[in-house]
């Protein structure tokens, strides 16, 4: 778009917004530019940030009128450039709006009759969690960036999590949202029922949809009750194979008190202990696999570390669990978790890395890992896969690091290829390329190769009816058919 209609544009924003919440390109911030793999660096040619829903209406109106792109933006926490600036290649538009909805983070009732929060998009996890907390309940989402995630991008992104073997996904929490659609009009579907079977479920369609349908600016989360005795375990197991039985144990042996479930190979147990100062194993002896159990119970007592203890000495006498470490309080099962989370962010300081956020069908893990590790290892020798992941939903970080003696940029010349051996065994094993951090612009290549084409064709129709112009979020998720 010419300067000069940039110009005119940011004037008409200004009059609704305020010049302080106008930015042009070049002034733009970096925190509204930032994101966590520094993969996407293409800038906006504004930045919006509305105060409230009628604002954000406004703002897609007159962004309409201009047919300047407008691409949403939360907390910045996203893996898959979904809230960045698509490439020309892929989104064929001008740099757009990002239209920022930090500026709209109230936390609007909590209703603990309903066990429901209501609040704006641009509130975090982190404050929604506490906000609950002076209820005696909780959000049933775990994230390590809930502190920075908000709820408008998790709503968008349907994000996942630690805990997603118990409560699911956002989509299994959202009962009600509010979205500008890309007409202006603003579609109200905020309710705290938990049953509602009037028409088709419109939220449902904007779950997920990475910004490209709508923009979410308000939404009613489902609560549960905040867990008043909780247990965990860092477990030792010679292989996936013996991960998978000791997860039917504990699921026979927790019932739904079972929380999270999560693989951990030992190179990625490894980079963590590098990462983290003063981190300490949290076994005497290694093991080339870990498994780390949390349970949690609103039921008051002191029966559920009972219960855990229970099923892992089960587990040692079948063969199942190696050695185990149970957490004597929860500081204790807080490190355990430390060591999980800095995983990722670990793997840095050991070279160029190839992500890659998939999901399989349980009981196809195992053969999964080892095809994928021998293809791997048959094509670049030296290469240091780093496994870890919510084993018990089927999400695995099947992440790449380099070989050691090879540079970072060889290595990620070579990130096609690999993705494409990953890929390829995910789709053989009836499993998807995108787990839980969502398509954004970094997979829509891979989701067009690899989707029916009845799904494709799907996909596009909707996209199309809903924004017929490609405004919201070109670029991400899917890319319009040129007849449509």
């Amino acid at each position: 778009m010419s300067d000069e209609r940039v110009a005119t544009l940011a004037g008409r924003l200004a009059d609704r917004l305020g010049d302080a919440c106008v930015v042009q390109s070049g002034d733009i911030p970096e925190r509204f530019l930032e994101e966590p793999r520094g993969r996407f660096a293409r800038r906006p040619d504004l930045l919006a940030r509305p105060g409230s829903t009628g604002d954000t209406a406004a703002v897609i109106r007159q962004c309409r009128a201009a047919g300047m792109p407008v691409v949403a933006r939360g907390g910045g926490t996203g893996l898959v450039g979904g809230a960045s600036v698509a490439a020309p290649s892929i989104a064929h538009r001008g740099g757009g709006v990002l239209l920022s909805l930090d500026r709209m983070d109230r936390i609007v009732s909590v209703d603990a009759d309903a066990a429901a929060i209501t609040l704006e998009a641009g509130a975090t996890l982190a404050a929604a969690a506490d906000a609950a907390a002076e209820y005696g309940m909780a959000v049933p989402l775990s994230l390590a960036s809930g502190g920075s995630a908000t709820i408008g991008g998790i709503v968008a992104t349907n994000a996942g999590g630690n805990t997603t073997i118990r409560h699911g996904n956002a989509r299994r929490m959202v009962l009600g949202l509010e979205a500008v659609l890309a007409d202006g009009r603003v579609l109200d579907l905020m309710s705290t029922l938990r049953k509602d079977n009037a028409g088709y479920a419109l939220g449902q369609l904007l779950i997920g949809s990475e910004g490209t349908l709508g923009i979410i600016t308000r939404a009613v989360l489902a609560l549960v009750a905040q867990s008043r005795q909780q247990a965990a375990a860092w477990c030792a197991v010679d292989s996936p194979r013996a991960a998978l039985r000791l997860l039917r144990r504990v699921r026979s042996g927790l019932g739904e008190t079972l929380t999270a479930f999560e693989l951990i190979s030992r190179r990625a147990l490894e980079f963590s202990l590098v990462h983290l100062p003063g981190s300490r194993d949290p076994l005497a002896e290694p093991s080339p696999w870990y498994v780390l159990v949390e349970a949690g119970s609103a039921i008051a007592g002191d029966w559920l570390e009972g219960a855990l203890l229970g099923v892992l000495e089960a587990a040692a006498e079948a063969g199942t669990v190696e050695n185990a470490a149970l957490a004597a309080n929860r500081a204790q099962a807080a490190e355990f978790w430390r060591l999980r989370e800095a995983i990722s962010p670990a793997q840095k300081p050991f070279g160029a890395s190839v992500k890659h956020d998939i999901s399989i069908p349980t009981e196809s893990i195992p053969h999964f890992i080892d095809e994928a590790c021998i293809r791997l290892e048959q094509r670049l020798p030296g290469i240091r896969p780093c496994i870890f992941g919510h084993a018990g939903d089927g999400n695995l970080h099947f992440n790449l690091t380099r070989p050691e003696a090879m540079s970072d940029e060889a290595f990620m010349a070579l990130e096609p290829e690999l993705n494409r051996i990953v890929f390829d065994l995910v789709v053989r094993s009836r499993g998807s390329i995108a787990a839980e951090h969502g398509i954004g612009q970094l997979r829509i290549a891979e989701l067009a190769r690899r989707t029916d084409p009845v799904k494709l064709d799907v996909l596009r129709r909707i996209k199309h009816a809903l924004d017929p112009d490609n405004l919201l979020n070109p670029g991400k998720v899917i890319v319009p058919d040129a007849k449509t």
